[in-house]
């Protein structure tokens, strides 16, 4: 059993869930459908990895016309998905944990791909971008090796995109996502078998030029006098190890984690992969079915990295984006809390990076959230039921709507929804950003409706409804720091159900203070309120007599 990073871990295990719990992680890739079940070890913190479960379904092998996931693929992976919940469900797991990354992300069925999934195996799939990808996979290698507070740069190289990180030991300084993939290149690029000598050079040089620039971004973060180590995880990478060792030393090791081999060997085994029929590299020991056909490409991506990166060696790590996602989900139910408690805030840190990013009003913002935040719990259990995750949400949303002044100050709601959906938020899955980028689209102007395209983007009504109620408290937490001067010190607010009606006390900084403004934007912005919970809004200034 391997701990986190460290035994020396100090931990605050949640109250609200029970010890040794046993996760499930799924990941839904381009290449492959992979699970990994695990035991949590809380007093630690650490997980025993208790099963593992791989399928290889294709997903990135897209119709070439529209780029949508195929009919047969998506029942492939749909029927595969079941037999990794039956199995799941049998060892008694606790909760799934299920993410869906490059071919979902990018296929224009993706989203209705998801929603079978959930309607038909009952499993809730999160959609996550290529940072947030890069990020788990950052989590999962720290999970597996020690770092050591130096430099390391980790390659993924997935079906359909691959992953490049700079990290050491705590924040990861570049986290980088580039569509290069071994099923990509592959379908789009390898027409002949063997493959031809022009092919063969279209593609290094295609690997190349788009690695290019994500491998400027990691070496524009490293610090003078770094000389980073490069750690590899992926199919691609354990194979090439895996026939490296046999070769080699004649056996394959109990574990490839810290296994390493050379660029140099890494080209000898391209010339001659190169030169085979996808028939002959299946009969080359050591390769695992079907990854014969995509091998090659994956191969020349790491080459051509290695090559960009001046690294002359590779040391693998078997963990990668679903340990990363268990990792993840340590951190979100509080089990560690020590080396990796920059990490735990990420959401919040990412979240501000943007708003400065934008050149947000921060003081005025943080107003916002705390009147969000007030209103969210003292009408909790009373006109809503949301819970912890929403409140963050919420949070996010109130930081971020003003966000939209960078573009232009006219219809600047929709461009907060437009910066903060494209912002690639880290901590997020891709649906949690849809939520926030709506909830704050919805501060100002028109409510919620059905013709509007990001309300459309929600797929599912609770989601819809959660932005409906959410984006109605935004509104009224708007409005009381209309001015942007901190005008309003608190709120308090008491509902009445027998008469359906909602009354807030507001208490202003400056006794003196009329807050005239503030109180004409409540009076303003009320309708929506009342109409989303079917209440009359009272409000009162509690130093004069003044009613809305």
């Amino acid at each position: 059993m391997l701990n986190l990073v460290s035994a020396n871990w100090e931990n605050k295990p949640s109250q609200l869930i029970q010890e040794n719990q046993m996760i499930a992680a799924i990941d839904i890739g381009t290449n492959s459908l992979h699970m990994v079940v695990v035991k949590i070890e809380a007093t630690l913190p650490s997980f025993t990895i208790i099963a593992r479960e791989k399928e290889t379904v294709r997903l990135g092998d897209r119709n070439l016309t529209t780029g949508e996931l195929k009919p047969e693929v998506i029942s492939k992976a749909i029927a595969c998905l079941g037999r990794f919940k039956t199995l799941a469900d049998s060892l008694g797991v606790n909760s799934i944990v299920a993410v869906a990354t490059s071919a979902v992300r990018e296929s224009p069925n993706g989203k209705d791909f998801l929603h079978q999934v959930e309607t038909e195996v009952g499993l809730t799939v999160d959609l996550i971008s290529g940072p947030e990808e890069a990020r788990r996979i950052y989590l999962g290698v720290l999970s597996g090796m020690e770092f050591n507070n130096k430099p390391h740069i980790i390659i993924d190289i997935g079906g359909g995109s691959t992953e490049l990180i700079l990290g050491d030991s705590e924040e990861p300084r570049s986290l980088t996502s580039t569509k290069v993939g071994a099923v990509r290149l592959t379908g789009e690029l390898v027409k002949s078998d063997p493959i031809s000598e022009t092919e063969f050079k279209y593609l290094q040089a295609y690997a190349r030029g788009m690695l290019e620039r994500s491998v400027e971004e990691v070496q524009g973060k490293l610090k003078i006098g770094d000389s980073p180590q490069l750690i590899g995880t992926s199919g691609t990478i354990e194979t090439i190890a895996t026939i490296h060792a046999r070769e080699k030393l004649g056996l394959v090791p109990s574990t490839l984690n810290g296994y390493q081999f050379s660029l140099q060997d890494l080209r000898t085994w391209v010339n001659r992969l190169r030169k085979m029929t996808n028939v002959e590299r299946t009969a080359i020991a050591g390769m695992p079915e079907k990854r014969s056909e995509v091998i090659l490409s994956g191969t020349v991506i790491l080459q051509e990295a290695m090559t960009l990166l001046g690294v002359q060696s590779v040391t693998v790590c078997e963990r990668s984006l679903r340990e990363g996602v268990i990792v993840d989900w340590m951190l979100t139910h509080g089990f560690i809390d020590n080396r990796l408690r920059f990490q735990s805030s990420i959401r919040e840190r990412s979240v501000l990076k943007t708003a400065k990013k934008y050149h947000t009003n921060l003081e005025h913002s943080e107003r916002v959230a705390a009147f969000a935040l007030s209103l969210f719990d003292q009408t909790q259990g009373q006109l809503h039921h949301w819970g912890a995750d929403e409140r963050q949400l919420l949070w996010a949303a109130a930081i971020l709507h003003n966000c939209g002044h960078y573009v232009s100050h006219s219809a600047h709601h929709k461009h907060s929804y437009y910066l903060i959906r494209n912002g690639e938020l880290l901590g997020y899955n891709e649906t949690e950003i849809e939520i926030i980028a709506n909830i704050a689209r919805y501060h100002r102007k028109s409510p919620p409706k059905k013709k509007h395209e990001s309300y459309r983007n929600l797929l599912h009504k609770e989601h819809r409804t959660m932005v409906n109620q959410l984006s109605a408290i935004l509104r009224l937490a708007v409005a009381l720091d209309r001015r942007q001067i901190g005008a309003i010190s608190h709120i308090q607010c008491e509902y009445l159900p027998n008469f359906k009606e909602f009354k807030m006390s507001i208490f202003p900084s400056l006794i003196e203070d009329e807050c005239a403004l503030e109180m004409w934007s409540l009076d303003y912005k009320k309708g929506i309120f009342e109409e989303e919970f079917g209440l009359r809004f009272v409000a009162k200034l509690m130093n004069t007599a003044h009613f809305i």
